[in-house]
């Protein structure tokens, strides 16, 4: 498959010459410095990996190393000359104390073999029997985790370093703890032998690492002494309890430590969850640091903690952009340099051409003495310049030439066009004319013939209802109720009749005109159908807002209205809303005047029902008789109105019927009857 040529390069000559002293330039150099960019990234983050990797190897011999100074320590005062002597001169108290200070302990603690003075506690002796024998045969101190309790039983005064607030911590897991009170010691417990060997003793020694600064500060310098950092970048370090930092030089602000703050629940899950050394960049408190995380072993085996060193990601960040930002800007350099001594020795070929390209543009923008002139070249592309300007020559002439006919074609054309136009619209004006006029006569003529066939049996029947009644008196009792159902049937019958004729000859029925209020008109006619509004659950809504009046006839209006709320409470039989407002109103030619919408809440109008909406004897109902929007339409458009029938158009349920009527009503033309009265389509 042959792929397409861009546009840019297609279009220009310049481009062209570009491309080809440019390109291996703009593909080669741009995927070296890609190649390099990608590999150095990759590189620097191995090496950055790398580089807290030794960092937790150092961190955790200090810490190893510390829990064998503190083993190491005790044993050797659990075995010294100084200590036995101590216990039988009553100076052991002092002795401990200075052997405490010595080796740097929180608590040393000397528990004798069934002394009822100083029993070994009772919460405190089962949590030490597992580790006493290991710890006397490693003489290794080892992590514990320690109650508040516990603690309490060991070393008192140190109890108010376990108090340590639980901060909200981003992307921590959820914790319904508020205070983190328990204690993770570096513990070493070493029996003391009597003089035939036999244990009389156990010495407990211990070191409190809950907010203990000065223990991880040290780590900090011995992993990140300073000046270790490149960049300005800031190594920390941490202990955990779980996921509680319990001690850190990681800073929340200015100089307030992150103590209390927790690790984020996917470092948590996959250290103490799965045991795993992290290794990777890490969200701490507010920033990233390259981390590296280890879990921390209590004597059973159990992950108690970890142990953090990283330091800030940003700088080493930023010196990394920085390289790719020097590399880019010398790859700009390369391509300003090759480009401009592309451009000079290009400058001779596409001169000439873009030259004869402006004057061809400009020719065919219309400017006729457009010309390329003389140029500098005297090769082909000066000789095809020289040509280009004899055939423009030659199309100006013929142009012209050709202007001057177009000119009068045009003009003849336009006069035909013009006579055209003029026909065909006095054509189709006339022919909707006929249409409606021989309509128009039809209804009228078959209107007269019904309501005159009708009407003599109308009277028959009424009259014979009434000699019945007469004649029967009081014997046509029993059936009252048949003869006024008769009766109501012959009236509904003249009543057809009479709006049949009402449409058909709209002058002979038609009231005077008035000038009307429309907002007052459509309060009116909301106390004439009162009675049905009370017997539903409907809310009628009011939005009256015309200021321009409408000539109509009163009572003509009031039944249009009528019929219109009658049909939209018939629509909520079940209730609902119905809103009703008002507006002004402008036809095509500007003439003034205002409009009513009456909006329900009731199913809608079908789509078949829309066509035929008003039509006569159509009806959805069946109790109707489908006149009653015809001759409303009818009354409306005698005087130069409109109705309009749809849907809602706001997402709900419902029919909007809209009313238009002008404030000086006329007949249109094509309203008008073949004798010219005023009438209705």
């Amino acid at each position: 498959m042959i792929l397409p040529k861009p546009q840019w390069l297609i279009g220009s000559v310049r481009n062209k010459l570009l491309a080809m002293a440019l390109l291996p330039l703009l593909v080669v150099f741009p995927l070296l410095v890609l190649a390099i960019a990608i590999w150095s990234s990759i590189t620097y983050d191995r090496l950055l990996i790398t580089k807290v990797r030794s960092d937790l190897s150092v961190a955790r011999g200090y810490f190893d190393q510390t829990l064998i100074e503190i083993g190491s320590g005790t044993r050797g005062v659990a075995r010294s000359q100084k200590i036995r002597e101590a216990m039988n001169n009553g100076k052991l108290a002092e002795q401990l104390a200075n052997d405490r200070a010595e080796l740097g302990l929180d608590f040393l603690v000397l528990y004798r073999h069934n002394d009822p003075e100083n029993p070994l506690p009772l919460a405190l002796g089962p949590m030490l029997e597992p580790f006493a024998q290991p710890l006397s045969e490693t003489g290794a101190a080892q992590i514990v985790r320690l109650t508040r309790d516990e603690l309490a039983s060991l070393a008192p005064p140190l109890l108010p370093r376990l108090h340590i607030p639980l901060m909200d911590t981003r992307n921590a897991a959820p914790d319904s703890r508020i205070v983190e009170d328990r204690a993770m010691v570096l513990l070493a417990l070493q029996p003391v032998l009597g003089a035939e060997g036999q244990p009389v003793a156990v010495l407990v020694g211990g070191l409190l690492l809950n907010q203990n600064l000065n223990f991880i500060d040290h780590i900090n310098r011995i992993v990140y002494p300073e000046g270790a950092l490149p960049f300005g970048s800031e190594g920390t370090a941490t202990l955990f309890l779980d996921d509680v930092r319990i001690t850190t030089n990681v800073r929340l602000f200015q100089e307030q430590r992150a103590i209390g703050t927790r690790v984020s629940r996917t470092v948590r899950d996959h250290v103490l969850g799965e045991g795993q050394i992290w290794l990777d960049r890490a969200f701490v408190v507010n920033d990233w640091y390259v981390s590296a995380y280890e879990p921390l072993m209590d004597a059973r085996g159990q992950r108690v903690g970890m142990l953090y060193v990283g330091y800030l990601e940003s700088p080493f960040r930023w010196v990394r952009h920085a390289m790719l930002v020097v590399m880019g800007l010398i790859f700009l350099g390369v391509m300003a340099v090759a480009a401009l001594l592309s451009i000079r020795w290009a400058r001779s070929i596409f001169r000439p051409v873009e030259q004869m390209n402006r004057t061809m543009q400009q020719a065919q923008d219309g400017n006729a003495a457009a010309r390329v002139g003389p140029i500098a070249a005297r090769d082909e592309l000066g000789a095809l310049a020289n040509h280009l300007d004899q055939m423009l020559d030659v199309i100006d002439d013929k142009t012209n030439a050709l202007r001057r006919w177009g000119e009068e074609l045009d003009r003849k054309v336009a006069e035909r066009t013009r006579e055209l136009e003029a026909s065909n619209a006095s054509l189709q004006l006339a022919q909707q004319h006929l249409v409606k006029s021989e309509k128009l006569a039809a209804i009228g003529q078959l209107t007269a013939s019904i309501a005159h066939e009708i009407n003599n049996p109308i009277a028959v029947m009424q009259g014979n209802l009434d000699l019945i009644r007469d004649t029967l008196g009081s014997q046509a009792h029993p059936v009252k109720a048949e003869l006024s159902l008769l009766d109501e049937q012959v009236e509904r019958m003249r009543l057809i009749v009479t709006q049949l004729l009402q449409y058909a000859r709209p002058t002979e029925y038609a009231g005077y005109v008035e000038t009307l209020d429309l907002n007052q008109t459509v309060h009116d006619s909301l106390v004439l159908v009162a009675h049905l509004l009370a017997q539903t659950r409907i809310e009628v809504m009011r939005d009256m807002r015309a200021t321009q009046h409408v000539g109509f006839n009163r009572q003509e209006l009031q039944q249009v209205i009528i019929n219109l709320l009658i049909n939209a409470i018939q629509a909520m039989p079940r209730g609902g809303q119905l809103h009703l407002r008002t507006g002004n109103w402008a036809n095509g030619h500007g003439e003034p005047g205002a409009q009513l919408q009456i909006q329900d809440s009731g199913p809608g109008l079908a789509p078949d029902a829309a066509e035929h909406l008003f039509r006569p004897f159509f009806t959805t109902k069946n109790d109707g008789n489908g006149l009653g929007l015809w001759i409303s339409l009818g009354l409306v458009e005698r005087y130069g109105g409109s109705i309009s029938a749809g849907n809602r158009e706001d997402g709900n349920r419902g029919a909007v019927f809209s009313v238009r009527l002008l404030t000086e009503p006329q007949a249109p033309e094509s309203l008008k009857t073949r004798d010219g009265r005023p009438g209705v389509a």
